[in-house]
């Protein structure tokens, strides 16, 4: 094998490639990346996999001498990072691959390719959705899900495709956060859910090719004019470009969420998101994630408060318009901010009940609070 290529178009797939490749592989393989370039080919194909996520990538590359070899995949991402801008080398001879970049080379020892498993293929295609959209949305929501991996179900992204609407949502019970966008499906009728990984999808969409659209292909199987989830079967996959991934869904049910949001409200603000942000920001610097940030609404304004006693304090103020009796509630900061940084418009409406029951933030599309597409639920802490 032997090939040059564009060092940062090169970096930026194998950065991409190598986020499926495991840090503590059970199997030695599986920390490989398999480079194979086509005799009469003009690209460079990558791909990895840990029996959970299978990633592949092309690259243009100028082919001289065709061939394939498995390398340690994490540490040649790390190499073709830092190779000066320019063109990268490639060359493979006997047991070892030569990578060199201006005056860098780099020699490593291939692993074998006769042991590396056989990528499993892509599912079913049922739809496209603009690459742009999916990544917002997956930005605003993801952040929400659990980190805790005991709770398997609160760790994965919901996408809930029902008609042409596609809905992502996640949680850690404490919080839910709920993005909604128009997609092309193959199918007007479909009407499935897949349960995916949260930080699997996060990565996967941070790779997108953002001026396309993004195909998505689920293990589906007919049933009567629409479709529904193969039992046994849990895998979806992403393509985009000259990238696709698949990954295993997480076989469990998701939480009933829709009923989680409540239809009626005792208080509601309108606020200008920048400086609202800026001002939890500020206020949060006296208070670690646990301490409450402390917001009491009043005709006008909402002070923001945090520390108390001994300890140190902050205080702010900035202009809202509110709607309601004085209220005064306390917040998580991150839960606070991870909120009104999911908010993509200028304004947002933030709805409340009780001091000790969900808030709910929306953002102010154009259209009005009707053309909503992201809701945050959050649950007040109990202060005295």
């Amino acid at each position: 094998m032997r090939l040059r290529l564009d060092r940062d178009a090169f970096a930026d797939a194998v950065g991409w490639t190598a986020r499926a490749l495991p840090t503590r592989p059970a199997v030695p393989v599986l920390a490989g990346m398999r480079l194979e370039a086509p005799e009469d080919g003009s690209s460079l194909r990558l791909s990895g996999f840990d029996y959970e996520v299978s990633t592949r990538a092309s690259v243009r590359a100028e082919v001289e001498e065709g061939g394939s070899a498995l390398i340690p995949g994490r540490l040649m991402a790390e190499i073709v990072r830092n190779l000066p801008e320019g063109t990268v080398e490639i060359r493979s001879e006997g047991s070892r691959v030569r990578i060199s970049g201006g005056a860098a080379r780099f020699t490593l020892i291939t692993m074998p390719l006769e042991d590396y498993p056989s990528l499993p293929g892509m599912p079913p295609r049922i739809g496209s959705v603009p690459a742009q959209a999916l990544t917002q949305a997956v930005r605003q929501v993801t952040p929400a899900a659990s980190r805790d991996d005991t709770l398997p179900m609160l760790t994965g992204a919901y996408l809930d495709f029902s008609g042409d609407s596609l809905s992502v949502v996640a949680t850690d019970r404490y919080r839910i956060a709920v993005r909604e966008l128009w997609w092309l499906p193959s199918d007007t009728s479909i009407d499935v859910a897949a349960l995916v990984p949260a930080r699997t999808l996060s990565d996967t969409v941070r790779g997108l090719v953002t001026g396309e659209n993004v195909e998505i292909a689920l293990s589906t199987v007919t049933v009567g004019e629409g479709v529904s989830l193969s039992p046994g079967e849990g895998m979806i996959g992403f393509e985009s470009g000259e990238r696709r991934t698949t990954t295993r869904l997480i076989d469990s049910d998701f939480v009933k969420y829709r009923s989680w949001f409540p239809t009626e409200f005792s208080g509601r603000a309108h606020v200008t998101v920048a400086p609202l942000l800026e001002a939890v920001k500020r206020v949060a610097l006296v208070a670690d994630r646990t301490t409450p940030l402390r917001l009491a609404f009043s005709e006008g304004e909402v002070v923001l408060e945090a520390g108390s006693g001994e300890d140190a304090q902050a205080v702010e103020a900035i202009e809202v318009d509110y709607e309601g009796d004085p209220l005064r509630l306390a917040f998580r900061p991150d839960y606070l901010l991870d909120g009104l940084s999911g908010v993509e418009t200028e304004r947002a409406r933030l709805n409340f009940t009780e001091p000790t029951k969900p808030a709910v933030f929306t953002d102010l599309p154009e259209g009005g609070e009707r053309g909503s597409t992201f809701r945050y639920l959050v649950q007040p802490l109990r202060v005295s």
